[in-house]
């Protein structure tokens, strides 16, 4: 990081502690402390692409995060927003895609110390073993996870959820048939090839224009019991558990601390709006008989 721009995030940083503490205090005071929900892609120390973050880098946010935060599951998240009521500052980690690389250290190294941590992946990708076109465009060719590290991941309390099936930006699919293979078949096929139910969804790139109303009912109707965005924002207690708002991991260490910290430019961030019953999608008559195909797997 430039000084000039690192200069800049301190001043801001220290100028508006006075705000941070004043939105905490009162949201405090009415039990509505928001939680934050973290993005990661990929952690190695190569620095291959923009969402490559050192493994040390990574180690050193999860012991501040850990000194400053009750880190807690996305299961706790919903439950806190369904109940209304939130007394203590709380994340959640999230990866996103699904790299061979967050196996050497980053993925170890949370079920070592017990952190919570819902990890995405993109199926076709995982089991064809195919790397991310994201990746290829820029010249880099990075191995995604196989499936044998899903599993492994899974039976050691990663909980394991669905990016997608080929990493598609939902928000131009209008098709059904494609929205059907990118959530629904999506998630059979990951439930198969782990053994467990598939849980949770991520939106590939997270932003307003890459959302549909579409997407958000279909994955409510084919047994997803909750969606990540990706464009930033708090997630209150009395919110929609549905839906969840993620912020990006970001290397510089202040810049997380601006936004983990009641930052000011976050408490208004313009919500995603999605209906459930007039965008309800007609099932194939296959998937609509079956619901095991939607809700459960035996472990």
């Amino acid at each position: 990081m430039p000084l000039w721009k690192w200069l800049l995030l301190n001043v801001y940083y220290h100028a508006s502690k006075p705000a941070r503490w004043w939105i905490h205090r009162k949201l405090a005071a009415q039990r509505r402390i928001p939680i934050a929900v973290l993005y990661y892609h990929r952690i190695a120390d190569d620095r291959a692409t923009d969402w490559t973050m050192p493994n040390r880098t990574f180690i050193d946010q999860m012991c501040w995060l850990r000194r400053n935060f009750e880190l807690i599951s996305m299961e706790d998240v919903q439950r806190r927003l369904r109940s209304g009521v939130n007394d203590r500052p709380a994340v959640h980690i999230t990866f996103d895609d699904g790299y061979a690389d967050n196996c050497q250290t980053a993925i170890p190294w949370l079920v070592k110390e017990r952190i919570p941590c819902t990890y995405f992946v993109a199926v076709q990708n995982i089991l064809e073993c195919r790397p991310f076109d994201h990746d290829l465009k820029c010249g880099v060719n990075l191995a995604p996870n196989s499936p044998e590290e899903i599993r492994a991941m899974a039976d050691a309390g990663i909980e394991i959820g669905a990016h997608t099936y080929s990493h598609a930006d939902l928000g131009k699919v209008t098709d059904t048939a494609v929205l059907h293979q990118e959530l629904v078949v999506a998630r059979q096929e990951l439930q198969l090839a782990i053994g467990r139910p598939i849980r949770y969804f991520s939106f590939p790139f997270g932003m307003h224009a890459n959302l549909s109303c579409q997407a958000f009912a279909l994955a409510a109707q084919c047994g997803y019991e909750g969606v990540c965005s990706a464009y930033g924002g708090y997630n209150y207690p009395g919110d929609d558990p549905f839906h969840l708002h993620r912020l990006p991991a970001v290397c510089e260490i202040l810049r997380l601390k601006n936004w983990l910290t009641a930052d000011p430019r976050k408490i208004h961030t313009r919500r995603f709006e999605y209906r459930w019953n007039e965008d309800r999608i007609e099932l194939p008559r296959d998937d609509a008989r079956n619901e095991e195909a939607f809700h459960a797997v035996s472990p």
